[in-house]
């Protein structure tokens, strides 16, 4: 277990220190875990979240045709129309990605809402940087929200067999939405507050960018449909939004060839897919799988339920805060799945309720990704699209937006979460 946990460390801090050459460290970490074998060959395949890499492929497919429709730049038109400045603009865009990600995944949120963030920064010669950072973690906000807004939540839902509504109203009492909006409504005013420098007034234009094709517009908003609607179909395969995703991208890369008639109808969106974040998160899915295997996840959920010590307000607290820590570094999914069983356990020996433990537990893995570059699969996500635009992220970057953003989420909701079912 040792190994594993050093081996882990270093690369984060390499990681951290070589920002630049993230896909290519995380990938010769993995390859060591492998190599050495502290993660068997058997449990390969079973790290890799599939259905993760192949919605980010569908997506920043789809992603391109529509940029190339101009529907980004018409909607970037509309948002300036409808705010007084940039600082506005920042903060009604990170709300907006908030809305979407209460009822789709992360990252395609991310990639569907960074678009717009650009053409905005671009017509106003604006750092997009702090846009896209602030986009990506509102988006890791509003995971918790709903049954259908994040993997955790699902997992959650599925172990107190929670219907949709009882993210509402659960147990005869305002459930956890309303702890997430809570959180979401201070961490606009952290927003705010960061871009308060950003006064440049938005001139009011008569004109609107001309979209010059609606059917990627169309195709974008059936995957949202259809990512929504395939949350509530039990028991499906683990790769059916990737599916999704993927099958879209091929009706647009079909329909693009037709209408352009020639190879680069399909070859340029293709190209468009980045296949380094692609790589980094393959390779952090890999390094997980083998500090999973090692037992290491296991011994640190089990470390923090001897914690409390039979105090369940003390319990409560270590649970938020340990699991805001602990998802900070690694993927909150084989956490939450390792820390449920064991809640469960503590609640039926302490003879309590374990909603208060639950609901503190989905809130703080849900938002610990959120203070680091390489804690959420969307913060990735979203250095990956300026990366590409040729926009350095330096941690310092990240941190200024991050930790105050999870700081300003998740204290409301802590509190909130043990005055509604702790008390």
């Amino acid at each position: 277990m040792i190994p594993a946990i050093i081996l882990f460390a270093v690369t984060y801090v390499l990681m951290l220190a070589f920002s630049k050459y993230r896909p290519y460290i995380a990938l010769a970490s993995a390859l060591i875990f492998i190599v050495s074998g502290m993660l068997p060959i058997g449990d390969i395949f079973g790290s890799i979240d599939f259905n993760v890499l192949l919605m980010i492929a569908g997506t920043m497919g789809l992603v391109s045709l529509f940029v190339e429709s101009k529907m980004p730049s018409l909607l970037a038109d509309i948002v300036m129309d409808k705010v007084p400045n940039v600082q506005w603009a920042a903060v009604a865009m990170a709300l907006f990605a908030g809305v979407i990600s209460a009822f789709v995944d992360n990252v395609a949120t991310v990639l569907m809402v960074a678009p717009v963030a650009l053409e905005i920064c671009k017509k106003f010669n604006t750092n997009p940087v702090p846009f896209i950072i602030s986009i990506a973690v509102s988006s890791n906000l509003q995971g918790a929200a709903t049954l259908v807004g994040d993997t955790t939540a699902i997992m959650l839902g599925s172990a107190l067999d929670m219907s949709f509504t009882d993210f509402f109203w659960y147990n005869g009492r305002p459930s956890i939405f309303f702890a997430v909006e809570l959180g979401a409504i201070l961490s606009a005013i952290i927003l705010a507050f960061l871009f308060r420098k950003e006064k440049s007034p938005i001139p009011k234009s008569n004109s609107r960018t001309k979209v010059t094709d609606y059917v990627p517009t169309v195709l974008l908003v059936g995957a949202i449909a259809l990512l929504i609607c395939a949350s509530f179909i039990e028991n499906k395969p683990d790769i059916t939004n990737g599916l999704i995703c993927c099958a879209l991208l091929v009706v647009g890369l079909i329909y693009n060839f037709i209408k352009k008639r020639n190879i680069s109808a399909i070859t340029a969106p293709l190209k468009e897919i980045d296949f380094e974040t692609i790589g980094l998160l393959l390779g952090l899915f890999l390094m997980i799988g083998g500090i999973e295997a090692q037992g290491v996840i296991k011994t640190a959920a089990n470390l923090l339920a001897s914690l409390g010590g039979g105090n369940v307000f003390i319990l409560y607290t270590a649970v938020v805060w340990a699991s805001v820590v602990i998802s900070a570094f690694i993927d909150n999914i084989p956490y939450v799945a390792t820390m449920i069983p064991v809640i469960g356990g503590i609640a039926a020996t302490l003879n309590i309720d374990p909603t208060v433990l639950y609901f503190g537990l989905l809130s703080g893995a849900t938002l610990g990704g959120n203070c680091t570059p390489i804690g959420a699969s969307a913060n990735i996500t979203g250095i990956g699209i300026l990366r590409k635009e040729g926009y350095t992220v330096k941690n310092s970057d990240f941190f200024k937006i991050g930790i105050p953003f999870t700081l300003a989420a998740i204290i409301p909701a802590y509190i909130y979460i043990w005055l509604v079912y702790g008390v």
